[in-house]
């Protein structure tokens, strides 16, 4: 994959040509936590022939490795929204719909509100929140800053680990070679990325600034959640698309997917694919 650098760090990234229309907005996907881009070659797969699209690896994930200390605001949402902004200029991209997948949406959100000329509009996948209740927070930080702590490289090597990492986190379990990259994007990831942008994400104050943040977006925005996430369950969804003006709308702004888990871009692409396509259908129609 070729890469740019992005305040020192090489952000490696994909953008196919679209035997389509090419002055529809490019599709870019923003994976989540210990994740990767990878996650989503297969709904990428479907929406190529139509639009363009744009994979890359978050700074201190997948192959966007650090070469060098960074502060802990480097792992901030709104620095994650700068490296895309910035991923977007070297691109000369001048007009995108951003698909964020749980960490990701968040990303999705902020980027939005920084460049509100060149995002069109943005899908938020199995991604939620804005309520701050602390003692689960608080579970949740300690129990991803124990997560981090423990990733040795021979993890990869445990027979049948593969087969728990495809069970986690959905309804069905999927097939061993995503078991694979899972544990591969776990144990990969920069220590001070996986810890930084857990902890920087969901602190109080952060968690917070969604709902306003979502208040002020003029583009719409919709969101895709699984009816068996278990890790963003669909409540914290619709309290999140909640603040959104498309929320009353006669349309709504979410979509729900059954029996689907937290990696419906993995478990549905072909829903997620069609939701997608009738969302973009929609809206560029719309702004004709």
């Amino acid at each position: 994959m070729p890469s740019i650098n992005i305040s020192g760090t090489p952000h490696h990234y994909q953008l196919n040509v679209s035997a389509a229309n090419c002055q529809r907005p490019v599709l870019v996907f923003i994976h989540g936590w210990l994740l990767s881009h990878h996650y989503w070659q297969p709904l990428v797969s479907l929406l190529q022939p139509h639009y363009r699209c744009l994979i890359y690896d978050l700074r201190g994930f997948g192959d966007s490795q650090t070469t060098t200390t960074l502060p802990k605001s480097s792992y901030s949402l709104n620095s994650y929204a700068q490296d895309l902004k910035i991923l977007l200029q070297e691109l000369e991209i001048s007009q995108a719909w951003l698909v964020g997948h749980s960490l990701g949406g968040s990303i999705a959100l902020w980027t939005a509100s920084i460049c509100p000329e060149t995002i069109q509009g943005v899908t938020c996948i199995n991604s939620g929140g804005g309520i701050y209740l602390k003692e689960e927070f608080e579970k949740f930080r300690n129990a991803g800053k124990q997560l981090v702590k423990f990733r040795p490289h021979w993890l990869l090597w445990i027979p049948g680990l593969d087969c728990i990492f495809a069970r986690m986190m959905v309804y069905q379990p999927l097939s061993r070679q995503w078991g694979r990259q899972r544990i591969r994007d776990f144990i990969h990831a920069d220590p001070e990325a996986a810890l930084g942008s857990l902890l920087e994400s969901t602190t109080e104050a952060e968690v917070h600034k969604l709902p306003k943040l979502i208040m002020g977006l003029k583009q719409p925005v919709y969101f895709i959640a699984g009816t068996e996430d278990r890790v963003i369950e669909t409540k914290y969804v619709k309290h999140l698309a909640s603040f959104h003006y498309l929320f009353d709308t006669s349309q709504g702004n979410i979509f729900e997917i059954s029996d689907c888990g937290h990696l419906a871009m993995v478990e549905s692409p072909e829903k997620i694919a069609d939701i997608l396509s009738g969302i973009l259908d929609q809206n560029l129609k719309s702004s004709v």
